[in-house]
């Protein structure tokens, strides 16, 4: 069994890192290259970069971004937000990105995901999911959650990994922010029937719920923003608690 991995997410409007509740009301969090240089001294063992408003205003990530992060850290680390083809994707990994993540693209252009697998290899590739509980099933949203789609999530994801995503990064938009848990029982549920790493994304407030998304639903890794951004929770003793747990954590 591969040892699990917490993985802070620093979400960058403008530049600067933010955070909200349901992906809305975002407030200040602080220098996206500063936190990432925190988070590798602490021992995060990946970063997630995304920018949260690229696909909406029709920007690409910034490759400046990519450069300084790369220069300051020594752990793996993934950017997201306006990749829509090949040649942005190739930017960002000559920047210095170890993956990519895409998501809003990935679905209007499925093809998308096809292509940068064949072109960098599964392992580059990063498809991240948003989801919500509309009437009774989940649909996948985009544009950071402002559109509703009609793909329901379980289907999206299978097809993604079909087509050769190398990691899915699951964020629940009714957990979003509101530091309650992880949405363990979708998780479970969708990671029962996956061959590719699961990323859990959206709920964290405590150490505990690190332990139960663990247990609950043996997904490969953890993702939060805030109560790593504010230190709520500490890297170092997080991992302390999860390996007290039986839970087998890198160092």
């Amino acid at each position: 069994m591969l040892a699990k991995r917490i993985i802070p997410c620093l979400d960058v409007k403008d530049g600067r890192t933010v955070k909200g509740v349901n992906f809305v009301d975002l407030r200040d969090a602080g220098d996206p290259v500063e936190l990432a240089w925190q988070y590798s001294r602490q021992g995060a063992d990946e970063l997630v970069f995304l920018d949260i408003t690229a696909t909406h205003e029709r920007r690409k990530t910034t490759v400046d971004l990519v450069k300084s992060v790369a220069r300051q850290v020594n752990i793996p680390f993934t950017i997201g937000g306006g990749i829509n083809e090949l040649a942005d994707a190739d930017i960002l990994l000559h920047a210095g990105a170890d993956k990519i993540s895409i998501n809003s693209a990935a679905v209007r252009n499925p093809d998308l995901i096809n292509q940068l697998a064949e072109a960098f290899g599964i392992q580059f590739v990063v498809v991240a999911v948003d989801t919500r509980h509309v009437d009774g099933k989940n649909y996948v949203h985009l544009n950071g959650g402002r559109l509703k789609t009609d793909l329901e999530t379980e289907a999206w994801i299978k097809d993604a990994e079909s087509r050769g995503a190398g990691e899915i990064l699951l964020t629940s938009m009714d957990h979003d922010g509101t530091k309650n848990g992880f949405d363990c029982t979708l998780l479970k549920k969708i990671n029962d029937h996956l061959s590719i790493p699961l990323i859990a994304s959206g709920g964290a407030g405590n150490e505990q719920h690190f332990i139960d998304v663990f247990q609950q639903s043996n997904v490969d890794a953890a993702l939060a923003a805030s109560v790593f951004h504010y230190g709520e929770i500490l890297i170092p003793r997080l991992k302390g608690e999860l390996r007290q747990h039986g839970i087998e954590i890198r160092q």
